[in-house]
């Protein structure tokens, strides 16, 4: 909240005490959330007057034309600069485990032939 810790509001709220008094503390606290309600309201007028505003000029129906123009262009730009990527990504991924397993088999192999003295002298 504000970034304002637990320590710190508690330091706060006992310097209001201090200055206002216990019995003020409710007037106070009424007071501020009358005052945010009503600036809520504000908000919320000024909010629905603009939204009005839009759709008597019909900004509404162009702006959604105009993120859905946008919307395209930025996916044939993906298209474009991906390409084949995915194919080519999955056969590097093949050639890569390919790789990976063979090269454990000839060292499973090598070791089998290190150890295989080894265990017949056990």
């Amino acid at each position: 909240m504000f970034g304002i810790g637990g320590g710190e509001l508690i330091f706060i709220l006992f310097i209001v005490l201090m200055l206002f008094g216990s019995d003020k503390i409710p007037d106070i606290a009424r007071t501020l959330g009358k005052t945010m309600a009503q600036f809520k309201n504000a908000t919320e007028d000024i909010k629905s007057e603009i939204h009005k505003g839009i759709k008597e000029n019909g900004l509404d129906e162009s702006l959604t034309k105009i993120t859905g123009n946008i919307q395209a262009e930025i996916g044939r730009a993906k298209e474009n600069l991906l390409g084949d990527a995915p194919k080519q990504l999955n056969d590097i991924k093949e050639n890569i485990i390919g790789d990976t397993n063979e090269q454990v088999a000839r060292t499973q192999a090598e070791i089998d032939d290190i150890t295989g003295p080894i265990k017949r002298q056990i």
